[in-house]
């Protein structure tokens, strides 16, 4: 390494970017490492670490981290109903702090000087790996080649990273162009850019790559039951195939199936990215809208109603910025994850669903442990020791102040 600038360790994906800027780490006179995290996206993982070494990485690492991922950071998230602008489920920022948190390790174990991304300068993935990366090792260094003139200059569009590929042998997939961009993990998958930059152009029907249409989902539907504990997802059963899973990942991407058969968890939005620029986006997040459907559910059965205030306001929304944001490792974020898991404690039950074309119904739900509703007490038709006349008094008491605004309209 002596001769060298250095030795960078580079989140390579095994695509046409990562792998003409791992060439071009080696030519600025880098040594260059290539790091491989298994999120459950569609990939020839052996495929990428050939190409990776005979691009010319000294050493490629391929990480599985589909279980971490489930349970660290997907679980939690359905805890707290996180959710950013009200709709998008964060299927991108989730992934983040696991790929960056591994690629540090390596970089460490490694003796490695620099870690390298292929993430543009517009977007959010810039600011997620590089605020993790920072916070777990605060004086590593890092390249971002597509924010160095050098390198954005002499590459201003994909027919000269194919041309520049093509002159030093980099291996280059030849399939039918698609007018759009995506990023895939095990619990979404991504479209931006080309055709999708026009907010008002509809996706193409053909571009959906997990989830059917919902008009072409069966016409019978799919019931399912799933189990919480401590507002975990600990089990999923579906009488109608012999299902009944525990184990965490396995229950996801049975979820995941589950809902991609019956055309469900699908978003197209405009939404605010962190660096200030408006994004359009379409994304597929199967098993996380069942979870959010159904997690919300039992949390009005078992979930003390001041709790769930306090969460709603001051944990949940604030959860959902810290994890598009990239502040996972910040002191807020590490505050978030602890409380979210107070709110838990009592989220025990079962919900019962009817999955159908596009739609999470919820047929109903129960709990044998932490059950807050009274049915006599709610009765219309019995009085459950609940005393009408109570309500007068109350009524009076929450009128004081009223009255006295009223006054003013005299």
């Amino acid at each position: 390494m002596s001769d060298t600038k250095g030795r960078v360790l580079l989140a390579y994906s095994g695509g046409l970017d990562t792998s003409c800027i791992l060439k071009w780490l080696l030519e600025q006179g880098y040594e260059v490492m290539a790091y491989i995290a298994n999120l459950g996206q569609e990939e020839d993982f052996d495929a990428a670490r050939e190409k990776a070494l005979k691009v010319g990485a000294t050493k490629v690492f391929v990480e599985d981290l589909r279980e971490e991922f489930v349970k660290e950071l997907v679980f939690p998230s359905v805890q707290a109903n996180a959710i950013y602008e009200n709709v998008y489920l964060l299927g991108t920022s989730l992934a983040r702090p696991i790929i960056a948190r591994k690629q540090i390790e390596i970089a460490k174990r490694e003796n490695c000087t620099h870690v390298a991304h292929g993430c543009t300068g517009k977007g959010n993935d810039q600011v997620r790996f590089e605020l993790a990366y920072l916070a777990l090792a605060p004086s590593i260094k890092i390249i971002a080649p597509w924010r160095l003139s050098e390198f954005y200059t002499r590459f201003p569009g994909r027919q000269d990273l194919i041309k520049y590929a093509v002159e030093k042998g980099i291996p280059v997939s030849q399939t039918p162009s698609k007018p759009w961009s995506c990023d895939d993990n095990l619990y979404h998958i991504s479209y931006e850019a080309g055709m999708l930059e026009d907010p008002n152009v509809s996706p193409q029907k053909d571009m959906w790559r997990l989830t059917v249409d919902p008009e072409d989902a069966p016409d019978r539907p799919e019931f399912i039951d799933i189990t919480f504990t401590k507002g975990i997802p600990t089990r999923v059963q579906n009488t109608a195939d012999n299902t009944d899973i525990s184990q965490p990942l396995d229950l996801f991407i049975y979820l995941n199936s589950a809902a991609c058969r019956n055309g469900i968890g699908r978003i197209d939005i405009v939404e605010n990215r962190f660096i200030g620029i408006k994004s359009r986006g379409c994304y597929e997040t199967p098993a996380g809208t069942i979870l959010r459907v159904s997690h919300l559910d039992i949390e009005g059965l078992v979930l003390d109603r001041e709790v769930r205030a306090y969460r709603d306001e001051h944990v949940s929304l604030q959860y959902g910025k810290v994890l598009y944001n990239g502040l996972y490792f910040s002191p807020e974020g590490q505050l978030l994850k602890n409380i979210i898991s107070l709110t838990q404690e009592h989220v025990n039950g079962v919900v019962r669903l009817k999955l159908y074309k596009g739609n999470v119904i919820v047929l109903g739900r129960y709990s044998t442990t932490e059950n807050l509703y009274d049915m006599e007490e709610s009765s219309m038709d019995v009085q459950g020791g609940f005393e009408p006349k109570d309500s007068e008094g109350f009524i009076k008491i929450q009128s004081i102040r009223l009255k006295k605004h009223g006054n003013s309209f005299i």
